[in-house]
């Protein structure tokens, strides 16, 4: 049963109905939007730091005219400012029609966040898709647990925290997409996964995890990928514990620990675990689970891949050309020395072995990557670019690494791109009041999701107008037939996919430019630098 007034929609979904409400997109178009709307219980009490169970149905009409809180976190640098609350899983809805105005099904896409797994919102201020929708397709954002709620993992199989209870959350919203998107006019046989930085790993994930299987059609990837450095996690949920109750013995009794403890609690300690880590991305997020009922992945996603038993659906991926801007704004607002100023000469270049590699503190092949960091990053051309070393290592190297993988052992397309585009909806450096050239890491995000950050632009101008449908139209276009630039699209550029031998790549600039063989000389670099461990010499 469903019923309709332009101002204040009622749905009737699986577990009961949902009441949205009346909204307008880009061009002054309706859609309408249910925000907070629930797909898992609230993971309190017993169920903190387990896999997430359904929601239960209910009775009344549910109010889905606001947005959920996000899932708690607190914000660096600053201890103490906090937001969410541990029940956050909610997901909002984003649709033109609904079935009582058409019966025409729409393809589906769900947006999964960014924040290095610790950080991160689906709220509609944030990422609204008032772009996106005036192309007619079905969005989807859901929250997910993040940091220790999120990622907890303990070895103990009779505690069943077996880890990665966030990207169980991501594929229990995609499972609500299947049995529920199609009260939105959404087809639940084209779903189009996507997301960046964190998201975009999360998406990979989805992709390697078999427990996935046929939740999804398509998957876009913006600056992530599981060849990169940072989401694989090797947190201890004992040493958590212990900077609570520091004789705890065992990891029964941290469990009890941590179960105890108020929200923030558990995040104050949360944040002395990742300082006494260092601060670096990848300290708390997935990892791989001992075989369980609940399992999302129980090897290597490398090894996965590389297998090719994964879930093989066409892929788009990509990054930005100087990604690494993203430690410039961070050590900005750490107060930290800017990296801009650094050099080879003080910079610790042995702690900036690829993790993947396996290599000791103590092995001596980390003085020689370091040699070869030193010689190639920091003299001739590419001491200019300060921030390129932290771009290849975080970003392009692995998202190279996966496109070639992927395009080994997929049979389906991939399609890969870089963003060299510096306008007004560089969302990151916006914010940041960044104005050093190119395209940080998250500056992708403004020309696809309308964002609200307070540096945004009320109107556009001609270039970022133009970009912004250019980026929309492939993403859509993509979402919808599987290519990004198929026959009759209205951009002036035939998007090849990336493959083994012929390595096209799409530069996302002013204009659209087809290129080969992406950073030759980077990629090369890093092939050497891959084959120096067995964990890594076939990367490249």
């Amino acid at each position: 049963m469903r019923s309709i007034t332009m101002d204040s929609p009622i749905v009737a979904i699986n577990e009961g109905k949902i009441r949205g409400k009346l909204s307008k997109d880009h061009d002054g178009g309706k859609f309408y939007s249910f925000l907070g709307v629930p797909f898992g219980k609230p993971p309190i009490g017993e169920l903190r730091f387990k896999a997430p169970q359904p929601v239960e149905s209910w009775e009344d009409v549910k109010d889905a005219t606001k947005d959920a809180d996000p899932c708690y976190q607190q914000f660096a640098p600053a201890p103490g400012i906090s937001a969410g609350s541990e029940d956050c899983l909610y997901l909002n809805v984003y649709t033109k029609t609904l079935p009582s105005e058409e019966q025409k099904l729409k393809p589906v896409m769900v947006w999964f966040y960014g924040g290095a797994f610790i950080y991160g919102t689906n709220a509609s201020t944030m990422y609204a898709p008032d772009y996106l929708i005036t192309k007619d397709v079905v969005m989807v954002a859901m929250n997910y647990r993040i940091g220790f709620l999120g990622f907890l993992h303990l070895n103990d199989p009779s505690l069943d925290v077996p880890g990665n209870a966030g990207l169980k959350d991501q594929q229990l919203a995609l499972k609500w997409v299947q049995r529920n998107i199609k009260h939105f006019n959404g087809d639940p046989d084209n779903v189009t996964i996507f997301g960046e930085s964190a998201g975009s790993a999360s998406v990979h994930y989805q992709v390697v995890s078999p427990s996935s299987e046929g939740l999804f059609h398509r998957a876009i990837m913006q600056s992530g990928s599981l060849h990169n450095p940072w989401p694989y996690c090797r947190d201890d949920g004992l040493e958590l514990a212990r900077l609570a109750k520091d004789d705890v013995i065992d990891e029964k009794e941290a469990l009890e620990v941590l179960r105890s403890l108020p929200v923030a609690e558990l995040h104050s300690y949360q944040r002395k675990f990742i300082e006494s880590r260092g601060g670096d991305l990848g300290i708390v997020g997935p990892t791989v689970e001992y075989p369980n009922e609940t399992a999302f992945i129980t090897s290597p996603p490398a090894q996965i891949i590389a297998s090719g038993r994964y879930n093989k659906v066409p892929i788009l991926l990509g990054y930005t050309n100087r990604e690494g801007l993203l430690f410039e704004a961070l050590k900005r607002i750490s107060g930290k020395t800017e990296i801009m100023e650094e050099s080879s000469s003080n910079m610790n270049l042995e702690s900036l072995v690829h993790p993947h590699m396996g290599l000791k503190k103590d092995d001596p092949k980390r003085k020689i990557i370091a040699k070869k960091y030193a010689e190639f990053y920091f003299q001739g051309e590419n001491a200019k670019d300060k921030v390129m070393l932290l771009t290849d290592l975080y970003f392009f190297a692995g998202i190279f690494a996966s496109s070639v993988h992927h395009a080994r052992t997929s049979g389906q397309p991939v399609y890969l791109y870089r963003m060299s585009l510096d306008a007004g909806l560089n969302t990151f450096k916006l914010f940041m009041k960044m104005d050093e050239p190119g395209a940080c890491h998250a500056d992708d995000l403004g020309y696809l999701l309308k964002s609200f950050t307070g540096a945004e632009p009320q109107e556009l101008g001609p270039v970022e107008e133009k970009a912004m449908r250019s980026f929309v139209e492939m993403w859509t276009n993509f979402a919808r037939y599987g290519n990004p630039t198929p026959e009759g699209s209205s951009l002036n550029v035939t998007w090849k996919p990336f493959e083994e031998i012929e390595q096209n790549y799409l530069d996302i600039d002013k204009t659209l430019t087809l290129l080969k063989k992406p950073e030759e000389e980077r990629v090369n670099f890093w092939r050497e630098i891959f084959k120096l461990s067995p964990s890594t010499e076939n990367y490249l």
